[in-house]
């Protein structure tokens, strides 16, 4: 029994294979999306509070900054230093009681010289006590003005009044995680700066110091909330809160309570604590802060000698970012959801528009195939379909379509031709150059027979001619007017010669004589010997010759030939001076040796660089154009082979490559 196939219209399956790769996209895009927003504001929020806890440094050292300046200034007063001397108290309240009342300062007293203290305007009734161990006011009586923060022992808080010490006093609270009972805090952060009395003459006759108490602190740590977070609040809560911790424990925070009261009291998390007071660095992250999570910063509060006492804390509620999160993830996904709907209107359109020409092509088919003939789409796009409605309307036309495909034929058959016809003009070009090489190779060799012919039958005049020059030069007095132009007949004899010499070289008229030759010896010792030939005052030589380098089978004299027209080339392609290198080292598996030679010269220009070895070619003024063809025949008849490569202005290098001794 065959069951039936599901059908389904290509309208449908246009329109699924349009939305599902859409919905895969914004699938995609909403959790990038959600994920790269959540880092996003994350990012932001952590460095909002490191930010914050910039803020609340500042306003917390403006308070000390304010302490500061009200105890350096009563201690410059005009007859401040008078009355320490004279250990006027009653002066010395009229002076210090008002500054006390009005820059709300928990305690301010005088000391004399040595350290005993004369008066405490918050506590005038007690004096006379030694005050040198107190860090800040043994420092202000050698003369320093001192600021910071300290922790004033209880039994020392005691002497600046009761009040004070009803003021500090914080009830230390558990937590759930340390079952133990807490212990009472030992006495009470301050604020305090300690300013020497000089008198007329600048010598210190006592100290004035004074403190703002931190324990209980509300208006200072209300005040950072205020300049941090500017009152912003979320539901009805504040967004921020700060607080000053006294070792782990807070002595003054805005941070509320499950019952809405300061949490102070309370104390300081395990993983902060490590880092901020043990280690004295900062934390910035996310942390429990009494009952809630913040995004919080901490950093650690130091005394006078560097050593972490409490912390400052400033953090803003987690849950105000993540309604900023949740807020930003239902816009997108609303935005990504309208994105979809429109698509799936659209791919419904399309798909309804995309299968109206196939339905048309389905019924043309079904009438040919019925018999019909010179049946033809009107089907106009530019796409598969209109593709496939210009082949059957090719296909109800079939003569036409059998003379196509005959024309297409024949031009296949011609394009065969041309590859044919252009592959044998390529060859024919290969044949003509071949054949100009032959050409050159043996003009080359006709001019090296030439050449020695010529330097043969030059060779017996000028024998001739150099010594009546030599017997003209001893018959001429060195001071005859007629000597210059003897000499320079002499010189030009010896010009001739060379050039005769070069060219017998050039022709291959000498005979090689093998034998043994060491290397990096033969380089080392024309390096000593080209000094003799040409200037190297401006010029530093370095060599650098391989131990594996040993023997090589040849002629001593030509080799030594080639190095040296190398070496001496490199010199004077230094005109201004430079770096001549040289090297040795063996090549692949040791059958062979390179020798470079490379200089920072002028170099060689690239259309000169091809004819650098072709015989009679030169750019010296008076070269004859034979050195490097001569070499290139001597490195050739040795088995081996020299190469060049140059950079014009940076200079060449010429590689020679000889066979080893076998």
């Amino acid at each position: 029994m065959n069951i039936p196939r599901l059908r389904f219209p290509i309208k449908t399956k246009l329109t699924v294979a349009t939305l599902i790769p859409l919905a895969i996209a914004i699938l995609i895009c909403w959790m990038a999306g959600v994920f790269i927003l959540s880092a996003k504001v994350a990012a932001q929020a952590q460095e909002k509070v490191r930010y914050d806890l910039s803020v609340a440094r500042e306003a917390y050292l403006n308070e000390l900054t304010r302490l500061y300046d009200a105890v350096k200034l009563s201690a410059s007063f005009g007859r401040t230093s008078e009355t320490v001397v004279a250990a006027d108290q009653r002066a010395l309240a009229a002076t210090l009681a008002p500054v006390r009342k009005s820059e709300h300062l928990d305690v301010l007293a005088a000391v004399d010289a040595s350290g005993r203290v004369i008066f405490r305007a918050n506590n005038p009734q007690q004096f006379g006590d030694d005050k040198l161990r107190n860090q800040f006011v043994a420092r202000a009586l050698k003369g320093e003005l001192v600021s910071g923060t300290t922790i004033i022992p209880t039994a020392e808080l005691a002497l600046e009044g009761e009040e004070l010490v009803r003021q500090a006093h914080v009830q230390v609270t558990g937590t759930r995680s340390d079952p133990t009972p807490p212990a009472p805090l030992n006495g009470a952060m301050f604020l305090f700066v300690a300013a020497p009395v000089r008198d007329p003459a600048g010598n210190v006759v006592g100290a004035l110091y004074g403190g703002v108490l931190l324990n209980n602190n509300k208006k200072l740590v209300d005040k950072i909330k205020t300049v941090v977070y500017e009152g912003a609040k979320l539901n009805g809560r504040d967004v921020g809160n700060s607080t000053i911790f006294q070792g782990d424990v807070r002595i003054a925070t805005n941070v509320p309570n499950t019952d809405g009261s300061r949490a102070i009291g309370t104390k300081l998390s395990a993983p902060v604590y490590d880092r901020v007071l043990l280690k004295g660095a900062k934390w910035v992250g996310r942390a429990f802060v009494v009952n809630d999570w913040y995004l919080t910063a901490y950093e650690p509060i130091l005394s006078l000698q560097g050593v972490p006492i409490g912390a400052l804390y400033v953090g803003m509620l987690e849950s105000h970012y993540s309604a900023v999160k949740t807020d930003m993830a239902v816009l997108l996904s609303f935005v990504l959801l309208l994105s979809g709907l429109t698509g799936v209107s659209m791919s419904g359109f399309l798909g309804r528009k995309l299968a109206q020409p196939i339905k048309e092509l389905e019924l043309l088919t079904r009438r040919v195939a019925a018999g019909e003939r010179d049946v033809k789409s009107t089907i106009d796009s530019r796409d598969e379909i209109g593709d496939l409605a210009e082949r059957f309307n090719d296909m109800s036309q079939s003569l036409a379509e059998r003379e196509d495909s005959i024309i297409e034929l024949n031009r296949n058959l011609e394009q065969k031709v041309q590859l044919r016809t252009a592959e044998l003009e390529e060859k024919n070009r290969l044949l003509v150059q071949t054949r100009e090489e032959l050409l050159r190779v043996e003009k080359l060799a006709a001019i090296g027979e030439l050449a020695a012919g010529v330097a043969h039958e030059i060779n017996n005049p000028m024998a001739i001619i150099r010594g009546n020059t030599e017997l003209l030069q001893l018959s001429v007095p060195e001071d005859a007017p007629n000597r210059e132009e003897v000499d320079t007949i002499f010189q030009q004899v010896k010009r001739v010669e060379r050039i005769v010499s070069n060219l017998l070289k050039f022709a291959r008229r000498e005979q090689m004589e093998r034998g043994e030759v060491h290397l990096n010896e033969l380089l080392h010792e024309i390096v000593g010997q080209i000094g003799h030939q040409v200037s190297l005052e401006k010029i530093e030589v370095f060599e650098f010759y391989a131990e594996e380098v040993a023997v090589v089978e040849g002629d001593q004299d030509q080799l030594r030939q080639v190095f040296t027209n190398l070496i001496l080339n490199a010199v004077q392609a230094m005109p201004e001076g430079g770096v001549l290198d040289i090297r040795s080292a063996p090549v692949g598996s040791g059958d062979n040796y390179e020798v470079k030679i490379s200089d920072t010269g002028v170099g060689i220009q690239l259309e000169n660089l091809r004819q650098v070895f072709n015989p009679f070619y030169t750019t010296k003024a008076n070269g004859t154009g034979l050195g490097l063809s001569v070499s290139y025949g001597i490195i050739r008849e040795h088995g081996g082979c020299i190469d060049v490569e140059s950079v014009p202005g940076r200079g060449s290098s010429f590689t020679v490559l000889l066979p080893c001794e076998h």
